[in-house]
């Protein structure tokens, strides 16, 4: 639990002495991580397996052929 507190305190002390410039730059970069996970998760990550099965027991078996399959 020390070795939590240290972690923690060495980067809020990192922040909170870093310049205006160093603080907006982080925020912007926060905010387009934020932007390109939302638009991959709604545009390319669908929810496939909901709409192809009904139940959970069909779609661990799909998951399960899917990954044990051979070329």
């Amino acid at each position: 639990m020390k070795i939590l507190k240290r972690i923690f305190n060495f980067y809020y002390d990192g922040f909170k002495g870093m310049s205006q410039t160093g603080k907006k730059l982080w925020l912007i970069i926060f905010i387009k991580l934020v932007i390109m996970f939302l638009i991959l998760k709604i545009f390319f990550f669908k929810d496939f397996l909901n709409s192809k099965f009904s139940t959970e027991k069909e779609k661990s078996e799909y998951v399960l052929k899917q990954l044990t399959k051979t070329k």
